[in-house]
């Protein structure tokens, strides 16, 4: 049996059954006979139909929803409300992208042995989707990486974070009561080995994994020829702040964006390069913004920051912090446990660029501020790591700012706006060490079909 505690408290939420390979097995069995049965594919407009089911119950639970999420995610309840109302829309936009999976003309006729040709492609679904999830967001996560293969009319296996499977779980419940046949999305709650066979089957047309980098890409190099995917992995968020930045602005978001669920975030704000003729002021503000967040029980509603997900990553976050002050760091807020689950919102002023803080994703209610004189030079630390996901630059100059863009190894830029800035049918994905693929609703439901080309050879054809 796997045992799912609250973050906060560690008290016990629900026992459920741990499955094995033989459950695995038969997921596969069910979603590959599906996948190649296409009399049994389900039709555009039942897709549809569906969906908008799903939508309307989802509207009909949104306080369920939340707290379930809250209670073992520990993601602060004004947070994870937020979180349920984008997941709806997340649906939504899958709904409006399944008319839109069209092909295109190819044009004929160009040279002489293309003459009488009509050709055209149509997308298809892509065959068995598997989806591996994480604990961060245990509501949209599984949104983005099942509807989106079930807008596509791909039969998907999803598998959720141990740490956050209720949530999963509620919602495999509901899309079964809009109607969905339930071998067209399956939950299996695994350990991790099996998790690798299902992940590597040969069956398997499309791998989505959101975790830690060391997984995914070791997941990646045991896949099936053939098998797509797509990897979603974390970086270190840097931020660029110029002299004229509005300052008044920039503080929340940049606060915002460090400390949202605890910085658990895999773009949360780490790293903010601030210049030396402004840093005394905004490190003095940012840091008593900091010090004012409410920290505790995720499921009161005033609270702003809630619990490190496992007792081992809370004692992995106070240890780096530690580092880094011991390294010269000096620390401006913060650097202590709270309780057993909770650690104080920190911020590291000038940490040394070799502390663990300065190379690796923390992971964790942690922002470090960095004095620089040089933009390009700030850019160049910042670019100097393997990661790379999505940066932010703060200024007032279009100039500056479409030089930053131009320097930043990142999947995404953000001008005036923190890095953890997402709506869901825009692109995202990190590159480098931080991933591949693309994902976003609209992008990933693409990357789900695979299209076919069909000629139409006649002398009626122009």
């Amino acid at each position: 049996m796997l045992k799912v505690f609250s973050p906060f408290d560690s008290q016990l939420i629900k026992e459920i059954p741990l499955q094995n390979i033989k459950d695995v097995e038969k997921a596969l069995e069910n979603a590959y006979a599906l996948s190649k049965d296409n009399s049994n594919w389900l039709p555009r407009w039942q897709r549809i139909e569906i969906l908008e089911r799903v939508v309307s119950i989802m509207e009909s639970r949104i306080e369920k929803l939340t707290n379930i999420a809250v209670e073992e995610g520990g993601k602060p309840y004004m947070d994870s409300k937020i979180e349920v109302n984008r997941a709806i829309v997340g649906v939504k936009i899958a709904i409006e992208q399944i008319s839109q999976l069209a092909g295109e003309q190819i044009p004929m006729g160009q040279t002489s042995s293309s003459e009488n040709r009509l050709a055209f492609t149509i997308r298809e679904p892509i065959g068995v989707v598997v989806s591996i999830s994480a604990f961060n967001h245990p509501l949209n996560l599984i949104v983005h990486q099942t509807v989106t293969a079930i807008a596509a009319g791909a039969p998907v296996i999803i598998k959720p974070a141990l740490t956050t499977p209720l949530t999963c779980i509620e919602f495999m419940k509901i899309l079964y009561e809009a109607g969905l046949p339930s071998e067209w999305c399956q939950c299996i709650i695994c350990g991790d080995e099996d998790a690798e066979k299902l992940a590597t089957d040969s069956r398997v047309n499309y791998l989505s994994f959101i975790g830690s980098a060391k997984v995914g890409w070791y997941l990646r190099s045991k896949l099936s020829p053939g098998t797509r995917c797509a990897l979603e992995h974390g970086g270190v968020a840097p931020v660029i702040v110029e002299p004229d930045a509005d300052i008044d602005e920039l503080l929340p978001a940049i606060l915002k964006g460090g400390m949202y669920h605890a910085g658990q975030v895999c773009v949360s704000v780490q790293k903010v390069f601030i210049h030396e003729d402004i840093i005394a002021h905004v490190s003095k503000s940012f840091a008593e913004m900091a010090n004012k967040l409410i920290v505790g029980d995720p499921l009161l509603k005033d609270t702003e920051v809630g619990p490190i997900i496992l007792n081992k990553e809370l004692d992995r976050v106070d240890q780096w912090v530690k580092e880094a002050v011991e390294m010269g760091g000096e620390l401006l807020t913060g650097g202590m446990r709270i309780s057993n689950s909770c650690y104080q919102p920190t911020v590291i002023l000038n940490p040394s660029h070799n502390a663990k803080v300065s190379m690796l994703e923390v992971f964790g209610p942690v922002v470090c501020l960095y004095s620089y004189k040089d933009i390009d030079e700030a850019i160049r630390i910042a670019n100097s790591l393997p990661t790379a996901f999505q940066a932010s630059v703060f200024t007032k100059n279009i100039d500056k700012a479409m030089g930053a863009v131009a320097m930043f190894n990142a999947s995404a830029v953000m001008i005036n706006d923190h890095t953890a800035f997402r709506v869901d049918w825009m692109p995202f994905g990190g590159r480098d060490l931080s991933g591949i693929g693309i994902g976003g609703i609209p992008y990933t439901i693409k990357e789900m079909t695979r299209e076919k080309l069909i000629v139409i050879k006649s002398k009626q054809i122009q």
